[in-house]
C-alpha cells in the first residue's frame, strides 16, 4: 500500500493536489452530480492506477461511498496497490459472465483499509476483455452499482492502441487524461484527447503526474510511481 499516499500521507504536496483534483470536480457541474469518473492516459506508464486508487482514497476521506473498479482487464495493478494477498481472485471479469450476478453481487465487491472504499479488481484475465467490457451486462452491472454508490471511478486501459477505455466513457460522467511530466508527448495528449472526443466522452481536464515541485530547499516529485 505504499502508493497510497492519501492515506499514508494526507498532509504531502501529491495529497493536496489529488484534494483539489476532487474539488474541482465537484465544482465542474453545478447542476448534475459527477458519479461516474473514469481514469484513463494515452500509453502505458503514465499513473493512471496510481491517480485512480489515491482519487478514490480521497473522495472516501470526505465521507462519501465509494467504489473503484479495476477495468483495465490486461494489466490492471490495483489488487497490487492495495496489497496482492488482501483481496480474493474474484474481480469484473468473473461478474460479468455470470449468470447470477445480481444475487452473487457481494462477492465481487470487497472492501478495503480504507473506510468508505470499496473495490472490485480485474479477477480472471479473460481472453477477450473488450468484448466483456462493451457487453449489455455491463452497462447493466454499472447502472446498478450506481444505485448503491456515492462515486465510482473507473481504472480504464490506456487510450493508445486500445478500444476499452473509448468503450467505457460511454458509462461515465466524465473523463480524467493521465500525462506524465517529459514522457507523454503533445502529440499523444491529441490524439488520446479527439479519440475520447470522438466518442462523446466528457473529459474534465488533465493531470499531469511527475513535475518537479519546488521547495524552498529542494525538489519533490508530484508524482514518482509509474503504472
Amino acid at each position: 500500500m505504499k502508493e497510497l499516499i492519501v492515506s499514508r500521507y494526507p498532509k504531502s504536496s501529491v495529497a493536496e493536489a489529488i484534494k483539489t483534483v476532487r474539488t474541482n470536480l465537484r465544482f465542474s457541474s453545478v447542476n448534475k452530480k459527477i458519479k461516474t469518473i473514469l481514469v484513463t492516459s494515452s500509453i502505458a506508464g503514465e499513473g493512471k492506477s496510481f491517480i485512480s486508487a489515491n482519487l478514490a482514497t480521497t473522495f472516501a476521506t470526505s465521507k462519501e461511498k465509494v467504489l473503484l473498479i479495476d477495468c483495465d482487464l490486461r494489466r490492471g495493478r490495483q489488487q497490487e496497490l492495495f496489497g496482492n494477498g488482501y483481496f480474493s481472485s474474484l474481480g469484473l471479469s468473473n461478474l460479468l459472465i455470470d449468470d447470477n450476478w445480481k444475487r452473487n453481487l457481494k462477492k465481487y465487491i470487497q472492501s478495503t483499509e480504507v473506510s468508505n472504499l470499496d473495490i472490485i479488481t480485474v479477477g480472471s484475465v479473460p481472453p477477450n476483455p473488450t468484448v466483456l467490457l462493451e457487453s449489455k451486462k455491463m452497462e447493466i452491472v454499472i447502472e446498478e452499482l450506481r444505485n448503491k454508490y456515492d462515486v465510482i471511478i473507473f481504472d480504464a486501459p490506456p487510450v493508445g492502441g486500445l478500444t476499452d477505455a473509448l468503450i467505457l466513457s460511454r458509462l461515465a460522467d466524465t473523463v480524467l487524461i493521465v500525462a506524465m511530466a517529459k514522457k507523454t508527448t503533445l502529440e499523444l495528449l491529441e490524439n488520446t484527447k479527439k479519440a475520447l472526443e470522438n466518442v462523446n466522452a466528457v473529459i474534465a481536464g488533465v493531470i499531469l503526474n511527475r513535475v518537479e515541485m519546488k521547495t524552498s530547499k529542494y525538489y519533490k516529485n508530484y508524482y514518482y510511481y509509474q503504472d
